[in-house]
């Protein structure tokens, strides 16, 4: 038989004391003395003995105590614990009995003078993962949590839980082995550990994770941004130095029993037995008369438990109960409400969701707000119904806005209780027009995105994510409003139905949060959502509340113009084509270029019609097909002016005047915002015609537009990270770096050849063929592949770049950025060529592009804190497009704005990633957006 590997089991007895004492109330022994501590201890330590025996429990085994309270630490500070409270006086009598109750067990009880029972912990635990022994801590004491490594975990039983290294990365953003340096800079008040003031859990983590560990801290203080943060660490430097001393575990210390003598044999009933009758625990003695806890031969081998995960596994799914909508409850008191609030501060998670009447957050009145304070504890709070579609008619019994939101106000912004919304975005939309503030927060959505990018075409929704996730079909919105002509506002839906649907929502929420959260850190997904992505969402929602100027008689004239241009090109293309058509009409359209006018390269797709799509015309247009390139102007004419010059007239909102924008976080696979109603991302950068539109967009009077934009942010990134020479050294020296290219590529540099050196710097980072290459450059496609290439000859760190891409993400299944966001491309290994061809391309670029988004994002979440310390708190961020961010500020702060806003935005990168290439921002200021370019 083979050996069996010892797992040590080690109980945080002073844990388990503190715990049985406020679980039970006061209770006394058979001898009047006061023992509830004692009975719940003693059932606990049962509880586990019993239940390590079922799952084929430890080998070895022991309590850990707390010999006195003076220990060495008081010897460093002697602050140390100075404010807590003595123990209470009807515990101090239990605490010998709890010895015995122990030893009862006939397990091993260890103290030491001078040592606290962690440091007895910390030293055995370390000593038998140096023999190659697996251990676990039964505690939930955080303190603990940085022994956690391969091969030793903790066990909260009062959960159920065993915790790895995930959930200390879970619940504080570092590894195991960083928490000892988060502890130490958000110090412990329990305990009286100083920390650095003014740092709580969120930003400790943030900095452990950003520089590595505490020195490296406090090492880059005196250089960091001067701000509130900066002044305290270098202030205080000393204290987190301290800190790190008092909550560093002691693995010196003496041990009065070696590991081998740990080795549990069994628990005799007989000693058991005496101490139950002693004290009088009469339905303990009657379990014991049935079975004793555990067994009397030495237990074998430890193994998981059912739903106990390994250290090195995929974090288990909670049980989650089945959804009820009947058990959903409506809020309609004061009462009521209260006692749902008091529940969240309780439980310190708060799934929100907000029910509106329409989808613009901007401009969406709310009708009621949904929470979850658990898997199927969920209620709705009606503000808004009413009975018909006029605003007069009666209203069913709901509590007043203005009541529900004083009361909720207070949780909202509560730092001890987290936030939870799919999309919140929305949601801070809504609540803010009300004045209310969520912080801190979770996004299920985002969760999701981070995780799963790429994966499937159905998209990051609620709907969605419950069918796959949680097996689960939520009730539609249009089920609950009808369609059609029958269709009816949010605000007229019963309440019962409201009801059910909505508290669904907060009810789903909380559920996603449970399935994604954990994995965020097993899947490496943790430091892109907290650091990058996490959170733009209240940086997105204030952009989008605030919208930006936009000038109505501008955008008439400019429609004017266009509808004059149209005509006349629609006059040319049907003289050019012998006869009147619909130029809109693809069928039309196909059937004269290719039949009536013979042009070559027609295809007819399988409703029977020629394909004309923006490919099949630039290939025509390239051939010297004159009647082709009128069609692309056409097209672009129509849709600017039915998109943004038609359109945006119509978008402005009554009451700001302003048009505001709805930005996805989720939108695109590679993490680059998108915006919709309107797009402002498919506004031609380099034409006239966007130039004219750009100029419609304007600030206030007495303030200025400042556009900044980064210079040439995928070929730095390109030069960094494909390790490029020749482009890297033109960047550090400022050089034009299409000039530079022109210059390798074609041993001269003139008007030409830097136009052809632009278009292939950025179409090879896109994975582009020879025949896409030729059709940008108007040249047949071998002449197109010898440029391909010649750059690569050129430039070998990009080829090497392009295959060591498609050869990880053949193997892996997706793309990473430097900041860790993964992409993935299902279709990589598609027998179809031209989908997998398609995949190829996508991925090449994904990381650079992904890159450069992780890069804007960081600058837009640090932008606004800079601009506040610095005294410029009116300058306001308006837009992001593409690689550019746009301001609107008063004319006076726009050479003190100027400064910071490069300065953001050329070190968002670090400490994260230092690339080996500076990060160029062009800052142009007017009047418009056009005018600051």
């Amino acid at each position: 038989m083979a050996d069996t590997k010892n797992h040590l089991y080690l109980v945080d007895g002073s844990s388990y004391i503190f715990r049985a004492y406020h679980q039970l109330p006061p209770l006394t022994n058979r001898h009047g003395v006061p023992a509830g501590a004692v009975y719940g201890y003693t059932a606990m330590l049962w509880k586990l003995a019993d239940a390590l025996d079922k799952e084929e429990g430890p080998t070895h085994l022991a309590v850990i105590l707390d010999k006195s309270s003076h220990t060495f630490r008081n010897d460093l500070y002697d602050q140390y614990k100075a404010n807590r409270p003595p123990a209470p006086e009807d515990l101090i009598p239990q605490f010998p009995l709890i010895r015995d109750a122990t030893r009862a067990f006939s397990l091993p009880c260890i103290e030491e003078e001078g040592f606290e029972a962690d440091d007895i912990i910390a030293t055995y635990t370390c000593q038998a993962v140096a023999k190659g022994w697996d251990v676990t801590i039964v505690s939930s004491d955080k303190d603990l949590a940085q022994l956690i490594q391969p091969g030793v975990d903790m066990l909260d039983t009062m959960k159920n839980e065993r915790r790895s290294d995930d959930y200390v990365m879970t619940k504080f953003g570092v590894a195991p082995s960083q928490l000892r340096d988060v502890l130490a800079l958000m110090g412990d008040s329990v305990d009286n550990v100083p920390g650095v003031p003014g740092v709580g859990p969120k930003t400790a983590s943030k900095l452990i994770l950003e520089y590595g560990d505490l020195d490296a801290v406090l090492a880059a203080a005196p250089n960091m941004k001067p701000s509130k943060l900066q002044e305290r660490l270098v202030e205080h430097a000393d204290l987190a130095r301290l800190s790190r001393e008092l909550v560093t575990l002691h693995v010196g210390v003496p041990l009065p029993m070696s590991l081998d003598e740990l080795k549990l044999d069994g628990i005799p009933p007989d000693p058991l037995r005496a101490f139950l009758e002693d004290q009088g625990f009469k339905a303990l003695l009657s379990r014991l008369a049935g079975n004793a806890p555990g067994k009397a031969a030495t237990p074998s081998v430890s193994a998981p438990s059912q739903g106990v995960t390994p250290v090195s596994g995929a974090p288990a799914p909670i049980d989650l109960p089945p959804i009820d909508r009947e058990a959903y409850e409506t809020v309609v008191t004061l009462d009521a409400l209260d006692r749902w609030i008091a529940e969240a501060q309780t439980g310190g998670v708060l799934a929100v969701d907000t029910e509106t009447d329409a989808l613009d957050s901007i401009v969406a009145s709310l009708v009621g707000i949904c929470l979850a304070t658990a898997p199927g504890r969920a209620c709705y709070i009606p503000v808004a119904h009413r009975s018909g579609d006029d605003m007069f008619c009666e209203a069913p019994p709901q509590l007043a806005l203005a009541d529900v939101i004083t009361r909720l106000a207070p949780v909202l912004r509560d730092p001890g209780v987290l936030k939870i919304g799919h999309n919140i975005k929305y949601d801070i939309n809504v609540l803010a027009r009300h004045g209310l503030v969520v912080s801190p927060y979770d996004d299920t959505m985002l969760m999701a995105f981070d995780l799963e990018a790429g994966k499937s075409l159905a998209g990051h929704g609620m709907d969605e994510a419950a069918k796959q996730h949680l097996d689960h079909t939520c009730i539609g919105f249009k089920d609950v409003t009808g369609t059609g002509k029958k269709a009816i506002s949010f605000a007229q839906v019963p309440l019962p139905e409201a009801t059910r649907y909505g508290a669904e929502d907060a009810d789903v929420t909380y559920r996603l949060w449970t399935r994604f959260k954990p994995r965020l850190a097993h899947e490496g997904a943790t430091r892109i959502y907290e650091l990058v992505d996490r959170p733009l969402a209240s940086v997105v929602a204030g952009m989008e509340r605030a919208g930006i100027k936009v000038d109505r008689e501008a955008l008439s004239r400019l429609s004017g113009q266009f509808a004059q241009d149209i005509a006349r090109l629609e006059s040319e293309i049907h003289a050019l084509a012998g006869q009147p058509f619909m130029v809109g009409s693809t069928q039309q359209l196909g059937a004269i270029l290719f039949e009536k006018m013979g042009l070559k390269g027609g295809k007819k797709g399988k409703s029977g019609a020629y394909s004309t799509d923006v490919t099949v015309l630039e290939k025509l247009k390239a051939e010297g097909s004159e009647i082709a390139g009128l069609v692309l102007e056409w097209r672009q004419l129509s849709k600017l002016k039915s998109t943004y010059t038609d359109a945006l007239q119509a978008q402005i909102n009554p009451q700001t005047g302003r048009v505001h924008t709805s930005y996805s976080l989720t939108g695109a696979q590679t993490g680059r915002l998108s915006s919709t109603d309107p797009n402002l991302q498919n506004i031609p950068i380099r034409s006239e015609v966007g130039r004219q539109i750009r100029d419609a967009f304007i600030a206030e009077p007495g303030n200025v537009i400042l556009a900044a934009d980064y210079s040439q942010i995928e070929l730095r990134l390109a030069a960094h990270m494909a390790d490029v020479p020749a482009l890297r050294d033109a960047f550090l020296a400022g050089e034009d770096i299409h000039a530079a290219t022109a210059q390798e590529l074609f041993g001269e540099v003139n008007r030409d050849t830097r136009a052809r050196a632009k278009t292939i710097n950025f179409a090879i980072l896109y994975g582009i063929s020879r025949w896409g290459l030729a059709a940008r450059l108007e040249i047949d496609p071998d002449e197109a592949q010898s440029m391909i290439s010649r750059y690569f000859e050129r430039f070998p760190g990009i080829s090497a770049y392009i295959n060591e891409t498609l050869e990880k993400v053949r193997a892996r299944g997706y793309t990473e950025t430097l900041f860790g966001r993964k992409t993935w491309f299902p279709q990589i290994t598609n027998s179809v060529q031209h989908i997998r061809q398609g995949a190829e391309r996508a991925a090449i670029n994904a990381p650079i592009q992904g890159t450069s988004a992780d890069i804007i994002k960081r600058a837009m979440a640090r932008m606004g804190p800079a601009l506040r310390e610095a005294g410029l708190g009116q300058v306001r961020m308006l837009l992001q497009v593409h690689d550019e961010l746009v301001f609107e500020l008063p004319e006076s702060d726009v050479e003190a704005a100027k400064p910071i806003i490069e300065s953001v935005m050329a070190g968002a990168a670090e400490p994260m990633v230092r690339l080996s290439v500076p990060l160029g921002v062009e800052i142009g200021i007017g009047s418009s957006w056009g005018a600051a370019h």
